[in-house]
């Protein structure tokens, strides 16, 4: 709510509220879709709800909630993205959702500090969806201020408030206790060492763009990566990865893959998704 009337005024208006319906919380998932339909018909904007069966989505494709629950949104995204022939989407994150989700990826073996980005381009079956994070450095008191002053109804998921993921546990157990060892907020922290990882790795990703790394076909050159440090030949491999849709690169697969670089009996690396990264002719790549 606090973003749609922030984006309301500064003058957007040719906006969709996407509301999906998860079916998690009985009644109160009810009350929330009517809530989001109430706020569209007041400010005259076309509104889109969705409904999925957690439950089903879960156990067809073996994924956890958390998970089941962000596929099924940037699916519902993708619908709602073509109906419209808009492929901008809108969301509310904030300064404390980054937070957790540094720690959340800290702790989980990620490559260095990841956070959210401001914009994020996301493939999603045949659409590529450009995902925008205006409130990223907007703390969420800073937000419940905002909502107070200018009298905005809200509501809350108070599923947020249980111990039934690991970002919940996170947000209501991990933090407030590294807060009460610490004596402050550990949040600014977090945001601040993330914002310096972030910096690092731009400087070092400018400075590989003056040197050739992959060949005409767009293979990885075997010859180039071993004049590198094991510093930057990690950072081109990790961008290499993900620039080819590998998800979840973390510093463990990153490790598995240098060895293509120092090991000459290493040929193949596995990697997520069925797919391998391979060395072959001085040359590595994905298959």
């Amino acid at each position: 709510m606090a973003l749609l009337h922030t984006l309301l005024a500064a003058g957007f208006h040719k906006l969709v509220l996407c509301h999906l319906n998860h079916g998690l919380r009985g009644k109160e998932s009810g009350q929330d879709a009517a809530f989001v339909r109430r706020a569209a018909k007041k400010h005259d904007l076309p509104c889109e709800i969705g409904r999925v069966n957690m439950d089903k989505l879960m156990k067809e494709n073996g994924e956890s909630m958390e998970l089941a629950a962000r596929n099924a949104r940037q699916r519902f995204f993708r619908v709602c993205a073509k109906t419209y022939r808009c492929k901008r989407v809108l969301l509310a994150h904030h300064a404390d959702d980054q937070a957790e989700t540094i720690l959340f990826n800290l702790l989980r073996g990620s490559n260095g500090l990841k956070g959210m980005q401001f914009t994020a381009s996301h493939q999603v079956g045949d659409m590529r969806l450009e995902m925008l994070r205006p409130f990223l450095n907007v703390t969420r008191n800073q937000i419940d201020i905002y909502l107070a002053d200018h009298h905005i109804k809200y509501r809350d998921d108070a599923s947020n408030a249980q111990a039934v993921a690991t970002r919940n546990r996170l947000r209501n157990e991990a933090i407030p206790l590294l807060n009460d060892i610490m004596g402050r907020d550990i949040r600014p922290a977090v945001l601040r060492a993330e914002a310096a990882s972030q910096s690092l790795q731009s400087a070092a990703g400018e400075l590989l763009s003056s040197i050739q790394t992959e060949d005409p076909q767009g293979r990885l050159f075997l010859p180039k990566l071993v004049e590198l440090s094991p510093v930057m030949q990690s950072t081109v491999i990790h961008d290499y990865l993900k620039k080819h849709g590998i998800p979840n690169v973390s510093h463990h697969l990153l490790e598995r893959c240098i060895t293509l670089i120092t090991d000459p009996s290493t040929a193949k690396i596995n990697l997520p998704g069925d797919r391998f990264f391979r060395r072959k002719e001085k040359r590595l790549f994905i298959i």
